[in-house]
């Protein structure tokens, strides 16, 4: 029998995740098409590889030995793939992110990063960004790492960002020249997307006692600026860096006591660097020591 390779990821990652839903997930699709693919991939092997029983997820003794053998068929597919690849072409870049930040950070570092062909990727949260590296959708993507991280996958921190505090002009705490992160606490945190794919967004809420949220789709600056400036008990987070829209009634406060840091790091295959890879880290490298990108003081920042 010839195995269908789709058919083998899925199981894969489903063996690694021994759930469902998280397997689905990382390959983008629904938890229906998933099982699909792995009840697909058993009729043709005739033997059951996953116990999806009460207890959850677990490997039968013939998933156990598939799955070895199934990483392999895996990686050697992928090597066909890499190939056949034209060897000079512009490196493939996922540049989605929380309100589109790495497309900033991408913009400081292609400033001086003269020998680099970069192509916009599709836009991604890292699940996706996660599941288009090992589908060979894109060459590198960004990211804010948080376990679990595909195994399959490198990646290097580039830049710690700090966030500020955006309110409506009618917020109590509009007019303050700082705030703590904790004096937030009974205002409501908007969030642009829905709060379990926004990793730090959540941890910010959950440490500093941040109760009340909201989500909404994220439609962009001027989506978002509009939508914190109409309601007086809101607010979200924002990088200092990036100007805001011309909204009135919406103002920026800086966080301090400590100083909020969302961590972005570059993602690519750890058996398949792509060719300007080293370059791109040294570019980044480079904006890193201009700018500051990188510097941390566990004293007086949080960084989750």
């Amino acid at each position: 029998m010839d195995p269908d390779l789709a058919q083998v990821r899925a199981f894969v990652l489903a063996a690694e995740e021994l759930h469902f839903g998280r397997a689905a997930k990382r390959l983008s699709i629904s938890q229906q098409a998933l099982s699909k693919r792995i009840g697909a991939l058993e009729s043709r092997l005739g033997v059951r590889l996953l116990d999806r029983g009460g207890r959850g997820v677990r490997l039968t003794g013939p998933g156990a030995r598939f799955l070895g053998p199934a990483r392999s068929a895996l990686r050697a597919g992928e090597a066909a793939v890499a190939a056949v690849r034209p060897a000079h072409r512009p490196l493939r870049i996922d540049v989605w992110g929380h309100l589109f930040a790495p497309m900033r950070t991408l913009g400081r570092v292609a400033e001086h990063g003269e020998h680099l062909e970069l192509e916009l990727g599709h836009g991604r949260d890292l699940p996706g960004v996660s599941a288009a590296l090992l589908r060979h959708q894109v060459d590198v993507g960004f990211g804010r790492l948080h376990p679990p991280v595909d195994e399959g996958l490198a990646h290097r921190l580039v830049r710690l960002e700090p966030v500020d505090a955006v309110l409506s002009a009618d917020h109590p705490l509009a007019s303050e020249p700082h705030l703590r992160p904790d004096q937030l606490r009974g205002s409501l945190l908007w969030t642009p997307g829905p709060p379990e794919r926004l990793d730090f967004l959540r941890r910010f809420a959950d440490r500093f006692g941040i109760e009340r949220h909201t989500g909404g789709v994220n439609l962009g600056l001027d989506h978002f600026a509009a939508r914190i400036a109409a309601d007086p008990a809101c607010f979200s987070l924002f990088p200092p860096d990036c100007p805001l829209p011309d909204v009135p009634g919406l103002r920026s406060v800086p966080l301090l006591e400590p100083t909020p840091l969302y961590a972005w790091s570059l993602v690519w295959r750890r058996d398949d660097p792509p060719r300007l890879l080293d370059p791109l880290l040294a570019a980044f490298a480079d904006q890193a020591r201009r700018s500051r990108w990188l510097e941390y003081d566990p004293d007086r920042d949080w960084l989750p």
